[in-house]
């Protein structure tokens, strides 16, 4: 059996939650998830994940990224449009964008996205045009790679980002993936990668890790969060498929400020795990969270945005020097 995994104290959940659902939605939509979230000019802006056209199992017919805007980051409205869909690429080799994660970067809006292919999964970066008519894309990696995050500023001249690739037959042939982090001179190219965190150093997963939003930037080193997967083959049915095993939970770990590929302290415990009717019994996959974005307010307040059950999205909040204490206090 799956071992108790709790929420840290330091977190707590929007007394409202979700915070956006299906029902919010003024098109076809059946889940409404995994969105990222970012401040810009005074307002909030979330771009999030929107399935539909259920046929059965895990198949959906339809997935486009919606986008929905805030002034308290708490009440949000959906366009009436989807932000992207797959009518904008044109392109019969693409079958499906999704999981968003924003970042700004200057005075410039990014998103960084998952891009299902006939011949593997594209981690993509675009800008997002002034109007939020759409986004022109920048870089596609080559398959296979996903969960990409940028930091919002240049560290040593250089763009960095997070990802996960999936080195399934070097890693034992199964999931084993881990987060890496990687280098780019004008965001388009992209090397001097590296290994950041191996899925063996976090003790409550047993299966994979991967990016979760755009790290915060703080006197003692780059607070970033990260989701971790454990799995349970004694579970069954849990949610719409006919089995779901997994557990999704999300980690804090604190990243060097001038060399962000060490990681200087973690948390060894989850900060926030399944426990919520609407992330543990109910929705699409039981038992998942997964963080997108990750916002800083003057009062130092945090706010946690996240996918619950692969079904709606959710909020939490922290203040900063709880986390930071979680990550140092490890040590």
């Amino acid at each position: 059996m799956k071992p108790l995994l709790t929420s840290n104290s330091a977190v707590k959940r929007y007394e409202k939650n979700p915070v956006l659902s299906s029902k919010d939605v003024p098109y076809p939509s059946d889940l409404t998830f995994n969105a990222g979230v970012a401040k810009w000019q005074d307002k909030y802006i979330m771009i999030f994940r929107n399935d539909f056209d259920y046929v059965s199992g895990s198949l959906f017919r339809g997935c486009n990224l919606g986008i929905a805007f805030s002034q308290d980051g708490m009440k949000w409205e959906v366009c009436e449009k989807p932000f992207f869909s797959l009518d904008r690429i044109k392109d019969p080799e693409v079958t499906r964008v999704y999981d968003p994660r924003l970042t700004v970067i200057g005075n410039q809006l990014f998103v960084c996205f998952a891009m299902d292919t006939h011949h593997g999964i594209r981690g993509g970066i675009g800008k997002i045009r002034p109007d939020f008519s759409g986004m022109d894309i920048i870089s596609l990696s080559a398959p296979d790679n996903r969960n990409m995050v940028l930091f919002p500023e240049k560290i040593n001249g250089m763009y960095v980002r997070l990802e996960r690739p999936f080195t399934v037959y070097s890693r034992g042939g199964k999931d084993r993936f881990d987060i890496w982090i990687s280098k780019s001179p004008d965001l388009k190219f992209w090397g001097e990668s590296t290994l950041l965190l191996g899925v063996e150093n976090v003790p409550y997963s047993n299966d994979k890790i991967g990016p979760a939003a755009p790290p915060i930037k703080t006197p003692k080193g780059w607070l970033t969060l990260f989701h971790a997967v454990d799995i349970d083959t004694t579970r069954g049915k849990h949610g719409w498929e006919d089995k779901w095993q997994k557990r999704y939970t999300a980690g804090i770990m604190l990243l060097d400020l001038e060399d962000p590929s060490k990681v200087i302290g973690m948390s060894k415990q989850p900060l926030l795990a399944p426990e919520a009717s609407y992330e543990a019994l109910e929705g699409f996959r039981a038992s998942v969270i997964f963080p997108g974005g990750f916002l800083q307010e003057d009062d130092g307040s945090i706010k946690i945005y996240y996918g619950a059950a692969d079904t709606v999205e959710c909020l939490a909040t922290a203040k900063i020097e709880d986390l930071i204490a979680l990550c140092t206090e490890a040590k």
